[in-house]
């Protein structure tokens, strides 16, 4: 019997977000007669605990590892995370996020690790960047693109743009896409009533919500703005937004600064959110960039409408008056529109809720994971085929002289 192959996962920051959550999903459910999962992550986040009490799941941290760009910082990365895969030896490296993924690819290339895999949830150049900032990260991201066996993105969107930049040929990226328990957000139920008073919620008015991290990516800021425009017209509407972040002083400022004491909720980070969904009668994201936003997955499994920006792969997953409205990043004015137009035709509301229940299985979380480990045997068979190549044209080499 063939020994399991080693594969390391390694991520920046395990927080509550897509990324994270689909990485701890994958270690704990590869097939572990095929594969022996270690999970790599940087500086502290929320899910350092839960990742520790994964059971067969080898953890390690390396706090030098962080978002921020650091040199001093980056080279202590590189050189520790070099000398951890080293010792580990795996076969298989499998970077995600930004950061991680460029100095875990030249870490594994340096430790020699045979096969090396990025996940693409997006890129790290962002419109939010300087034009320098971005030529200098785009030319990081050719330089790891050299050492990388192959990619893997949540989005064509984001397949395509990768391709466009000449990080990688077509036949380099593989599409597998954030998934979510399906059966989980589909089946879920709820006291609406008691659920919507545990968050402070008024039980018979009609809720918008937007849960998200609240960090510039996401534009917290645009769904207050958004709800003062709402509530101008719909003062019965009420808001939650679920997360916590960086942006959290400047969302409260905003909150006062336009009057909506009262009407727009703080939840902070919570783990129910199957349960939350429940209690929304619309989805909002207002994020400025995003590879595949696994909430609105969330939402339309749990039959929510969306509304929010059709950045990278939205497009993907929210049809354009069918599920829900994408418009452009940054234009609060037609967001509020689009809710609006919503809250004041539930029944629309409804029938795009239901149509948002039927999701593909391309988009189940337990289909992510066997798409992954089929991805693993197809570098591992092409991996082997390469150095099977090399060996009978390096014994011909010999032949001939």
């Amino acid at each position: 019997m063939k020994e399991p192959i080693t594969v390391a996962h390694l991520i920046t920051k395990l927080e509550l977000g897509g990324a994270q959550q689909n990485t701890l999903f994958t270690v704990e459910h590869l097939d572990r007669s095929r594969f022996r999962p270690i999970l790599i992550a940087g500086e502290p986040g929320l899910l350092d605990r839960e990742a520790a009490a994964l059971s067969d799941v080898s953890f390690y941290q390396e706090p030098s590892l962080v978002r921020p760009i650091n040199p001093l910082a980056d080279l202590l990365a590189l050189i520790k995370l070099t000398h951890l895969l080293t010792r580990l030896k795996p076969t298989i490296v499998h970077t995600h996020s930004s950061k991680a993924g460029i100095l875990g690819r030249l870490a594994a290339r340096l430790a020699g690790v045979p096969i090396i895999l990025h996940s693409i949830h997006g890129f790290g150049f962002t419109p939010s960047h300087h034009p320098i900032a971005q030529r200098l990260l785009i030319a990081l991201e050719r330089l790891a693109a050299r050492v990388t066996t192959g990619f893997i993105s949540v989005s064509e969107a984001n397949r395509r743009q990768g391709i466009e930049l000449g990080l990688f040929s077509a036949d380099r990226c593989s599409v597998i896409r954030s998934g979510i328990d399906r059966a989980l957000f589909q089946t879920t139920r709820v006291d609406r009533s008691a659920k919507r008073l545990e968050l402070g919620l008024d039980r018979a008015r009609p809720v918008v919500g937007m849960i998200a991290p609240l960090k510039p990516q996401k534009a917290p800021l645009d769904f207050v703005r958004m709800a003062a425009l709402v509530h101008a017209t719909r003062p019965d509407a009420q808001f939650l937004l679920v997360g916590d972040g960086e942006l959290r002083s400047a969302v409260e400022a905003e909150i006062v600064g336009l009057g909506l004491s009262g009407g727009v909720h703080l939840a902070g980070w919570r783990r129910d959110i199957p349960e939350i969904m429940r209690c929304l009668d619309l989805l909002v994201l207002t994020s400025r960039w995003e590879g595949l936003p696994r909430v609105y997955l969330e939402a339309l499994a749990s039959g929510v409408p969306v509304v929010g920006t059709g950045v990278d792969g939205a497009a993907e997953v929210v049809q354009d008056g069918v599920n829900g409205y994408l418009v452009e990043p940054g234009d609060v004015r037609r967001l509020a529109e689009r809710v609006l137009s919503l809250l004041n035709r539930p029944e629309e509301a409804v029938r795009m809720g239901q149509a948002g229940r039927a999701l593909s299985d391309e988009f189940d979380i337990h289909e992510m994971v066997r798409q992954q480990e089929r991805e693993y045997e197809r570098v591992l068979g092409r991996s082997a085929e390469w150095n099977r190549l090399r060996v009978v044209a390096g014994c011909g080499t010999q032949a001939g002289n």
